[in-house]
C-alpha cells in the first residue's frame, strides 16, 4: 500500500498520559518509536518538541471526550493535525494496549486511511460551547418545570391541566401564592390575568387540593431553581451577542430561511461555521448531521433507513426549526412537510424539512446569498403534467368520460 507521509505521528490521549508513536519510513521498512508523556502544559510542549526534532509532519489522535483539546492547541501551530473519529479507526479486538492503538494510529495516518473529523477554529468553537451551554440550561429549566408540576399532582391541584404554561403570568402568580401559603381558591383565582380559557368555576376546584408545608418547600425550591436558570440563560444570550458580532452578516442571511430564528442561526453558526469549503457539497454537510438515511446493504437488500449517527445537537435543532418552518402558510418547506407527510409520514417529511434547510444554509454560506423561496405551489408547477395525468385516471376510475379543453 502506497505511504502517503514518510515521517508521522500518532497519539493515543488518555486523561492523565498521552501515548505517542513515531512512525518514519525507510526503504520497505517502518519504524517505529514510542513514548508517553503527560497532559500537563509542560508536558504537551515537550511532547511538541520531541515531536519537532523527530521531524514529523502529520498526527493525528483520536477524538476521545474533551481530552484531545489541550493536545491539540498545543500542536495545530506546529504540525498538520488529524482528529480521527474512535470508530472509524477501531483496531482488530485482541491484544489491545496504549502502545498497540498509537502504532494503529501512526499506521493509519501514514496511508491516509483516516478521515479527518471537523474541527472549527477557535471563534466557532467558543460560540458552539455557548448555543450547547445555553441548550442544557434550557433542558434543566424545563426538568424544573416538570416538578413543579409533580409536586402540584401530588397535593391535588390541577392547575397544570387547565393552564397552558404553568410559569407564564397567570400560572406563575398562583404557583407563588400555593407557595407562600395561600389556600383561598377565590383569592388564588384574583391573582390571574382573567385571560384563561377556563372558567372561574373549574379553576376554584381546580387550585383546592390538599397542600402541605412539605409541598410548599418543594414548589419554593423549584421556583428558586427556575430563576437561577433564567438569570443564567439571560447572561449567556448576552455573551452569545458578543461572540457572535464577527459572524453578524451570517446571522442575518440565515433568519431569512423559514423556520430559523435567532437562537437556530447562532445554533447553526456554533456548529458548522461560515466556511463551507470544509464540506465539498451539501450531501457531505447532512450526512455529517446525520440528516439522512445510513448505508446498510448486505447481498442487494437494504437492511436499515435509519438516520445515520450526526450531530445531534445540529440535528434537534434543525428538527425544531422544520417544524416551524412547516406552519409557514405558502412556503415550499411547508408544501414539501405536506407532500411528503401523506406519503411517509411526519417524522420523515420533516426530517426532509430539516435537510433542507440545512442545504439552503450551506449554498448561503457559500456564495453570501439571502433565502429565495420558490414559492408554495412550487411541486405543482414542476409536476404539471403529472398532476394532470394523475387527475384524469383519478375521473375515469370513477366511471367519467373526460374531455380536456385548454382555458382561455
Amino acid at each position: 500500500m502506497e505511504v502517503m507521509h514518510q515521517r508521522c505521528a500518532g497519539l493515543d490521549v488518555h486523561k492523565k498520559t498521552v501515548v505517542a508513536c513515531v512512525r518514519e519510513q525507510r526503504g520497505g521498512k517502518a519504524e517505529h518509536e514510542v513514548r508517553t508523556f503527560g497532559t500537563t502544559t509542560k508536558e504537551l510542549e515537550v511532547l511538541s518538541a520531541w515531536l519537532a526534532e523527530r521531524q514529523c509532519t502529520h498526527v493525528a489522535m483520536e477524538a476521545t471526550s474533551v481530552y484531545w483539546k489541550p493536545v491539540w492547541y498545543v500542536l495545530e501551530e506546529h504540525f498538520d493535525l488529524v482528529l480521527a473519529n474512535a470508530s472509524h479507526i477501531r483496531n482488530v479486538p485482541g491484544r489491545k494496549t496504549d502502545v498497540s492503538d498509537a502504532t494503529w494510529i501512526a499506521d493509519l495516518l501514514a496511508h491516509g486511511l483516516i478521515t479527518a473529523s471537523f474541527v472549527p477554529e477557535t471563534a466557532i468553537q467558543e460560540m458552539r460551547t455557548l448555543t450547547r451551554t445555553r441548550k442544557q440550561l434550557v433542558r434543566e429549566r424545563s426538568r424544573h418545570v416538570l416538578r413543579l408540576h409533580k409536586v402540584l399532582e401530588t397535593a391535588n391541584v390541577k392547575i397544570g391541566s387547565l393552564v397552558s404554561d404553568l410559569l407564564g403570568t397567570s400560572g406563575r402568580a398562583i404557583v407563588e401564592a400555593i407557595a407562600g401559603g395561600e389556600t383561598d381558591p377565590a383569592r388564588l383565582i384574583a391573582l390571574t390575568t382573567g385571560r384563561l380559557r377556563a372558567s372561574r368555576e373549574s379553576l376554584q376546584e381546580a387550585v383546592r387540593g390538599r397542600v402541605t408545608d412539605h409541598h410548599r418547600f418543594m414548589l419554593r425550591l423549584h421556583l428558586d431553581q427556575v430563576d437561577a436558570v433564567d438569570k443564567a440563560i439571560e447572561t449567556l444570550d448576552e455573551e452569545v451577542g458578543k461572540a457572535i458580532e464577527p459572524f453578524r452578516d451570517s446571522v442575518e442571511q440565515l433568519k431569512s430561511i423559514p423556520g430559523v430564528s435567532n437562537i437556530v442561526a447562532h445554533v447553526l453558526v456554533g456548529e458548522v461555521g461560515t466556511d463551507m469549503s470544509r464540506f465539498p457539497t451539501a450531501g457531505h454537510l447532512i450526512s455529517w448531521a446525520g440528516l439522512c438515511p445510513r448505508n446498510d446493504e448486505s447481498a442487494g437488500k437494504r437492511r436499515s433507513t435509519r438516520l445515520r449517527k450526526g450531530d445531534n445537537w445540529l440535528k434537534t435543532t434543525l428538527v425544531q426549526a422544520a417544524w416551524a418552518a412547516a406552519r409557514k402558510k405558502g412556503s415550499y418547506l411547508q408544501a414539501q412537510f405536506l407532500r411528503l407527510r401523506s406519503r411517509r409520514g411526519p417524522k420523515k417529511a420533516v426530517i426532509a424539512v430539516a435537510a433542507s434547510i440545512l442545504t439552503a444554509a450551506y449554498h448561503m454560506l457559500k456564495d453570501g446569498t439571502f433565502y429565495e423561496d420558490l414559492g408554495g405551489d412550487y411541486f405543482q408547477r414542476r409536476d404539471h403534467e403529472r398532476i394532470k395525468r394523475r387527475l384524469l385516471q383519478r375521473l375515469e376510475s370513477l366511471g367519467y368520460q373526460v374531455e380536456l379543453r385548454q382555458a382561455a
